[in-house]
């Protein structure tokens, strides 16, 4: 096992961002029109989550080890606030999705549309130090991964919910 790496020992910059966006989630949730169900909900708020670290461990463990999360390379439990922030992000995904009722090829741009989104906030994470790029590497590569997630999310939420999308 290698040493840890320690990126920073103090409560600064990358823990105030992801108490920001997700207080700044949590309030957009609880500001807008209720638009699903309570299992709706808990779905794309668990979702969220659960692609959110499918993916996170997938590349960020070993034998990858592509990044690390938070103050240092082994994983704290602070770093559990960093994997909720991925609720409300799913969540509000799919709030826009339905609420403009996007269905068809008109989906492809919308995740799109989230995906430069989601890099940009990858980028700002970077910037404050939520994440570290290492073994070569770099946000470019997190695009194509995001472009995934979001198709998922959608497959899977149309899949379990196709009455959702039905008219009233």
């Amino acid at each position: 096992m290698s040493d840890v790496i320690i990126y920073d020992s103090s409560f600064d910059a990358n823990e105030w961002f992801v108490l920001a966006i997700l207080a700044a989630g949590v309030v957009a949730i609880w500001l807008l029109p209720r638009r699903f169900t309570m299992e709706q909900a808990l779905f794309n708020l668990l979702t969220g989550i659960v692609l959110g670290l499918m993916l996170d461990h997938t590349l960020a463990l070993p034998p990858f080890d592509l990044y690390d999360v938070g103050d240092e390379s082994t994983y704290s439990l602070f770093d559990m606030f960093s994997y909720a922030m991925y609720a409300p992000y799913g969540y509000l995904f799919i709030y826009i999705y339905k609420r403009w009722r996007i269905k068809g090829l008109y989906t492809i741009p919308y995740i799109l549309v989230w995906s430069l989104v989601s890099v940009g906030i990858e980028w700002l994470s970077v910037k404050v130090g939520v994440f570290h790029y290492k073994n070569g590497y770099h946000l470019n590569f997190s695009f194509p991964i995001y472009l995934f997630l979001q198709s998922m999310h959608v497959l899977l939420f149309r899949s379990f919910f196709p009455d959702s999308f039905k008219k009233k």
